[in-house]
């Protein structure tokens, strides 16, 4: 059976059918959201970073690790010291294989939720053996990632890009009925279709012309059915990493025109739109239900968001004063 979307819930959820105690997850990269999730399962569960051994990992990323190391009973995460490509899921009972699932969906938010853009296949019983093996080799050339927090933490060139995105208008004020005020109308009242703490981050072009990398095109789809990439209305699913170590989920929404491609327009939060502009007014000092000004932003000591990448599909978002 070939799997290309859902791939979040069929893997949180295939324990409901096997006699299993355990779980081990095999990535080239991960994003710390699934990570934390693994708590919910009723087993022990391992995961294994495939791509430290060549690319080490930022350290916000291996921060966020450490604490649901730390903090999950049921979650053990390692370092590949060899570098691994790799995208396996293995259930195992008594430490041998009974399923799996191998294919090209890291396990991040971006990886699992983006329908057709990866897949996971089932694999037969005849594999199991061998793959056990490959996973247990793995495994023996790993660290724990409370270990790798003696050593050198290293940083991809992708990570020297930091895009200072301002929270405020041209004329120095915050939006009115966008960006951080994204819950109400341009006259001041509550929008209708939307949450009053509703709130975005919006992507201006300077942000995408000069750093053509941070936030990729949402291509559109051609009359005839011939794709060049994303359709236009699909959005990108993200994690945010913030400079106090909170996580959540993302999206990359909206479409805007740059140079002959489409770009997103907006940052917000998911599930729900109104976690980001809780956070904001939380963090800034102002009381939810009532607009953000830059006179709020001012008193906290900073007006603008540096984004970064820290892994595909990934950021960190740095609002410390």
């Amino acid at each position: 059976m070939l799997y290309t979307s859902n791939l979040e819930e069929l893997i949180f959820n295939r324990h409901q059918i096997l006699n299993t105690d355990e779980l081990i997850v095999l990535s080239g990269y991960l994003g710390p959201r699934p990570v934390e999730r693994l708590g919910e399962l009723p087993f022990n569960t391992r995961v294994i970073y495939g791509m430290y051994g060549s690319d080490g990992i930022q350290r916000d990323l291996h921060n966020s690790l450490v604490g649901i190391q730390n903090n999950i009973p049921n979650v053990n995460i390692f370092y590949s010291n060899s570098a691994v490509h790799s995208k396996c899921y293995i259930w195992r009972r008594n430490g041998a294989v009974i399923y799996a699932l191998i294919g090209s969906a890291n396990f991040s938010i971006n990886g699992l939720t983006t329908p057709f853009r990866e897949v996971l296949a089932e694999t037969t019983q005849d594999t199991f053996t061998p793959l056990n093996d490959y996973v247990n080799r793995i495994f023996n050339d790993s660290i724990s990632c409370l270990e790798a927090g003696a050593i050198v933490i290293q940083d991809p060139i992708l990570n020297q890009e930091v895009c200072s995105m301002t929270l405020l208008m041209n004329n120095g004020e915050v939006h009115n009925a966008s960006g951080l005020n994204w819950g109400y109308t341009a006259s001041g009242q509550p929008a209708v279709k939307r949450g009053i703490n509703d709130a975005c981050i919006p992507i201006r072009v300077d942000h995408i012309e000069n750093y053509p990398t941070l936030f990729p095109p949402k291509l559109i789809e051609r009359a005839d059915g011939d794709f060049r990439g994303r359709r236009q209305r699909d959005n990108e699913a993200i994690e945010i990493i913030w400079d106090d170590g909170i996580t959540m989920e993302g999206l990359l929404e909206g479409t805007q025109p740059v140079n002959d491609l489409i770009y997103p327009k907006q940052i917000s939060s998911f599930p729900t739109k109104s976690q980001l502009g809780v956070y904001i007014k939380n963090r800034i000092g102002v009381p939810l239900g009532q607009p953000v000004r830059a006179f709020h932003l001012e008193q906290y000591g900073r007006t603008d968001i540096d984004v970064s990448s820290v892994g595909p599909g990934i950021y960190k978002f740095d609002f410390s004063v």
